[in-house]
């Protein structure tokens, strides 16, 4: 979402706009118009806007701007983030925006050993990424002092108190200095979200820039009704054969369902262009695997909501939504990966029978409708296996009866005239 004016209209150090150049940033985006002056000015700040939309840097320039240049020993500004993708996507951000200064910059994150980090921290930090957990670790064994802290950012607030760090951001905000700017910014404005903003923030400037769970204005979305999971797995075929699809996520529900299409595309195209991450797998193999897909080393990519939110590659072709989410925000997270930094980009879904539910659920969300495409003529429609069947009437059954509770249950009625 481009916004109007310049880069230079800020009154930003050349330092700064040299780099802004570099990274090819033509234009602030809405949330860098709004929300960078009220930064540099000194006020708190809450925004909430939607991923792809520029926010890191909207909050990276002014802290860049105001910590200026290397002073001391411990960190002046601090990023909290709920992930280690997102931490690591924050620290290139950085090392991007901060070229031409003599910054002092790291990301720290729990699944990997302490060694590495805690060199880090001892040579002197200007600026520290980090998730939770670790932070605290960090803090409470004495490696890590905050008393010269002059600017906090907590970025992802929704995702941060979604994976459970309420305890953890209430054990941060009691050991950091209580004078200090703050910045918080989120997808979403829930009750959860405008309860810590009221703890965090000092007569916040608030910034809203679009309406939430409005879909990226450079994706293209389409649904492909298909009647089974045979047929999901033969249109997921046809599509990775084309190669337009050059970089893809393929989305999945469960951690079951990823390893398993995994396994399929794997044997199908090669282990060397496929990856697999969701909860089970350790930070260090979600880490690789990530770095991978965004090297373009490998073309895809199978996860589960996990990733939704922490990767940011510019150049994702397609997103396809194996299966469609039961949260019905993650859809917009998930497309989302798709269509940034202003270039467009495509979505596609799979709906089973009993997906149809959850598609009129999302296009109520987003205020659109989401095309329909026919199945391709090349592709082969299984039957659909007996208990397949049933689990879909099942589900069904059930979604009629959340929006109608005098409703007997077809399926149930069937049980019993064949009693």
């Amino acid at each position: 979402m481009p916004g109007t004016g310049s880069f230079s209209d800020f009154k930003l150090n050349k330092q700064l706009l040299n780099a802004v150049e570099d990274a090819g940033f033509k234009q602030p985006t809405a949330v860098q118009q709004k929300a960078i002056p009220l930064i540099l000015s000194g006020h708190d700040l809450m925004g909430v806007a939607q991923t792809g939309t520029g926010k890191t840097a909207a909050y990276l320039l002014p802290v860049l701007m105001k910590i200026k240049f290397a002073e001391g020993e411990f960190p002046r500004a601090l990023i909290v983030v709920p992930t280690r993708e997102l931490a690591l996507q924050v620290h290139e951000q950085i090392k991007m925006l901060a070229k031409y200064t003599d910054l002092r910059y790291a990301a720290v994150y729990g699944g990997v050993g302490l060694k590495a980090q805690l060199e880090i921290i001892r040579s002197g930090l200007d600026i520290l990424v980090a998730t939770p957990g670790r932070l605290l670790e960090l803090y409470f064994s004495g490696d890590l002092i905050l008393k010269k802290l002059k600017m906090f950012v907590m970025d992802e607030a929704e995702r941060l108190l979604d994976m459970g760090f309420k305890k953890q951001i209430n054990g941060i905000l009691d050991v950091v200095p209580r004078k200090r700017q703050n910045i918080l910014f989120s997808a979403t404005m829930s009750a959860n979200v405008k309860a810590v903003a009221d703890n965090f923030l000092d007569m916040p400037m608030m910034v809203n820039i679009t309406p939430e769970f409005k879909t990226a204005k450079g994706v293209t979305q389409l649904v492909y009704h298909v009647p089974n999971l045979k047929t999901k797995i033969n249109l997921l075929e046809y599509f990775l054969d084309d190669e337009k699809f050059s970089r893809v996520i393929v989305f999945c529900k469960t951690k079951n369902a990823a390893t398993n299409v995994f396994k399929y595309v794997s044997r199908k195209f090669g282990d060397e262009q496929v990856r697999v991450i969701h909860g089970n797998k350790d930070q260090n193999t979600r880490s690789n695997s990530f770095n991978a897909f965004r090297e373009g080393s490998i073309r895809i990519l199978i996860t589960t909501d996990v990733a939704a939110r922490g990767i940011d590659v510019t150049e994702v072709t397609h997103v396809i939504n194996f299966d469609v989410p039961l949260v019905y925000e993650d859809y917009v997270h998930r497309i989302g990966r798709t269509g940034r930094a202003f270039r467009t980009g495509d979505s596609i879904t799979f709906c089973t029978p009993a997906d149809e539910y959850h598609i009129k659920k999302i296009q109520k969300l987003i205020g659109q409708k989401i095309p329909v495409k026919d199945l391709p003529p090349t592709i082969e429609r299984e039957e659909t296996p007996f208990e397949e069947n049933q689990i879909m009437l099942r589900e069904i059954d059930a979604q009629r009866k959340k929006e109608d509770p005098e409703y007997k249950g077809a399926f149930q009625d069937k049980k019993r005239r064949n009693g």
